[in-house]
């Protein structure tokens, strides 16, 4: 097997398992940007994505004021294309984590790109719960967060693990293209010590590196979709 890496796979090899272009140090500097980003976008995400819910003019607490800034936001925010959000908010990058180079600089833009992607996902996962149960909870007196998080987030918790099944997966397809600028991960082994040095078998390992992951986190979320609808029932 050694044999037939060294033949046919000679750079991928040569890129050897740590160190700075190491494929270790590079699946987990992807793992590092798509997990944090995901935790700081999704919990940005989830919050305007019930905000979003709960003020639209049919929704259980209606307010034009506040459902135009939060949809206004999210709005704005994903018709950037990220590389260009990259560049446009290299500023407060600089400001938050004093640099704008490297996989921990890659997380404000990552998180910013992710977002409005998520909170559109939750908005149309929470719309899916039935008025019915809505309001057979408001008559019976419940209050703010028990709408939320009994009602709302319960409901949908099938439909909450699909959408965030697909977003992480668009995850990890921003964290390539953020690691094909200098951010580190697959993206940039990839491009830098792939395609950039003409190294296609690089290219290749590391294109499928990159799938696997997709591949492992839609089999993960299919099941866990699948688990807590079947415990709704």
């Amino acid at each position: 097997m050694t044999e037939f890496f060294t033949k046919y796979f000679p750079n991928v090899v040569a890129q050897g398992w740590t160190g700075e272009s190491g494929w270790l140090t590079s699946i987990g500097q992807t793992l590092y940007m798509g997990l944090w980003s995901f935790l700081f976008g999704g919990i940005l995400g989830l919050l305007f994505g019930v905000g979003l819910v709960l003020t639209e003019p049919d929704g259980v607490y209606p307010n034009k004021f506040i459902f135009n800034i939060c949809d206004k936001i999210v709005s704005f925010f994903r018709a950037i294309p990220f590389i260009i959000l990259l560049a446009f908010i290299a500023p407060v990058t600089q400001l938050l984590v004093h640099t704008q180079i490297g996989t921990t600089a890659a997380l404000v833009p990552l998180s910013l790109g992710v977002f409005p992607f998520y909170a559109r996902q939750i908005q149309v996962a929470l719309t899916s719960v039935d008025h019915g149960i809505i309001e057979a909870a408001q008559s019976v007196g419940a209050t703010f967060s028990d709408i939320v998080f009994a009602v709302y987030l319960r409901e949908a918790r099938s439909e909450i693990a699909r959408v965030t099944t697909v977003t992480l997966i668009s995850m990890i397809g921003l964290t390539a293209m953020a690691g094909a600028i200098g951010a580190g991960g697959l993206g940039n082994t990839a491009i830098s010590y792939g395609y950039n040095r003409f190294n296609n078998d690089v290219t290749l390992v590391a294109t499928f590196l990159v799938l696997l992951l997709v591949v492992f986190v839609q089999v993960l979320g299919d099941k866990l979709a699948a688990l807590l609808n079947h415990k709704s029932k």
